[in-house]
């Protein structure tokens, strides 16, 4: 796959935490604690568990026991001998049981190998529900502080905006200005008050999106506050694809388990071909009459092995093996998609962290340069050299400008909560889990 990045040291697996913001870790251990995709997860891994201590059961001996006591009319016309023959009589037995399954060729150790790599597979899976519910709860809490700093803009050219209308009532009052200049302010105010709604806005659906995921209902609403998480202080990023962190991802080992799970289940299909042999044994009592149940004639027992070998089965065991083939590459093929995807993502992901941090750069020199060239629109505009329209376009533009850099500023972070899920959040496996790349 031609991945050339550096090494790099395993990241946190609660890497949020350095982000030094109580709330976030409040909102984080809730969501984790009782999110509906993450117990179903669970539940499968549960599920996963008891099938392999299933298979695992069938290489122990199986012992039983069965016993009846009922009144029955022997036959006269049969084995049994005089006086039982054509009378009615207490029949008792008591007898338990040896199997136990010799797995010559291997078809149990199949079987369990399967359960167990299913069993990885449902646990890779577990965690990948939980980074997305990580990475859904930090989108959702970037966007809030989005929002928040959305309503700082507003609010401060609310309040610029206010001033210069005042100032342009006081002209058009005194004579010294136009209609044109009040209607002019007029807009920028409007314009600004518009964003204040829009970013109250966003912060209330961001708000609305984090007491979901944290499982929590309306009485969560009012408890939510200012984040202050600084992005700062989030783990070292690389430069390029690391392929020892991209090879963490749980996703992706969920589906390498899968392959081995699909390769256990062809070894179990090819050992149908071939004789089942078990190792049984009984001992017990059994007897005609109540009487004779417990004397010595009473006793039973016997053993030896037990072959089975499928003879003529229409086709039945060759249409199972090709259907456990098919699995097995249909197994491949999703890894093979699932490393592709694994790829575009991290090296998606580190191409948006790049780019964000050179359009933040570049958004701030056009804040600047907006910033001088509204400075020389109001002192051309106050001098009777300059127009009240260069005023009101340059305005428009400011607000857009410190819109979009609040907007890159949250986008930064967001940029980096993506690549931090897309190198597989922290995630560290089992160390039997580690797979080659």
């Amino acid at each position: 796959l031609g991945l050339t990045g550096p090494s790099m040291p395993p990241l946190a697996p609660e890497w949020w935490h350095a982000l030094g913001d109580p709330q976030l870790d409040a909102i984080l251990a809730a969501a984790l604690a009782g999110n509906p995709s993450l117990d179903t997860a669970l539940a499968r891994l549960r599920a996963a568990s008891a099938t392999l201590a299933e298979s695992d059961s069938a290489t122990a001996p199986q012992v039983t026991f069965d016993g009846s006591v009922s009144r029955q009319r022997l036959s006269g016309r049969s084995t049994i001998p005089p006086p039982f023959a054509g009378s009615t009589r207490w029949i008792a037995s008591a007898q338990a049981g040896l199997n136990w399954n010799l797995d010559f060729f291997g078809r149990q150790k199949a079987l369990i190998a399967q359960a167990g790599a299913g069993v990885r597979a449902a646990g890779f899976d577990a965690a990948t529900a939980r980074l997305s519910i990580i990475a859904s709860v930090a989108a959702a809490y970037v966007d809030l502080s989005r929002a928040y700093a959305l309503g700082d803009v507003a609010r401060d050219l609310v309040v610029s905006r206010e001033q210069s209308l005042g100032l342009a009532n006081t002209r058009v009052r005194t004579g010294l200005g136009s209609d044109f200049e009040l209607r002019a302010g007029e807009t920028l105010l409007a314009e600004a008050r518009q964003a204040l709604v829009r970013a109250e806005a966003g912060r209330t659906l961001a708000v609305h999106a984090l007491a979901a995921l944290a499982g929590r209902g309306v009485d969560f609403y009012p408890t939510v506050v200012r984040p202050r998480f600084a992005p700062d202080r989030m783990a070292a990023l690389p430069v390029a694809v690391p392929a020892d962190l991209l090879g963490r991802r749980p996703d992706l080992l969920a589906a390498r388990a899968r392959v081995d799970a699909a390769v256990g289940g062809q070894a179990a299909a090819r050992a149908d071909f071939y004789p089942n042999v078990d190792l049984r044994a009984l001992v017990g009592l059994s007897s005609i009459g109540i009487g004779s149940f417990f004397s010595g004639d009473a006793r039973t027992y016997g053993g030896g092995p037990a072959i089975s070998l499928p003879l003529f089965d229409g086709g039945r065991l060759k249409a199972r093996y090709a259907g456990a083939a098919a699995q097995v590459d249909l197994a491949v093929a999703d890894y093979d998609a699932t490393v592709l995807r694994a790829v575009r993502e991290a090296a998606d992901a580190l191409t948006n962290v790049a780019a964000n941090d050179a359009d933040l750069v570049a958004q701030r020199r056009i804040l600047a340069g907006l910033d001088a060239t509204i400075r020389l629109d109001r002192t051309r505009v106050s001098t009777g050299l300059g127009s009240q329209l260069d005023l009101l376009e340059t305005g428009t533009r400011v607000l857009a400008a410190r819109q979009a850099e609040a907007d890159l500023v949250a986008d930064a972070a967001l940029r980096r909560v993506q690549l931090l899920t897309a190198l597989g959040g922290g995630f560290t496996p089992p160390s039997d889990a580690e797979t080659t790349r």
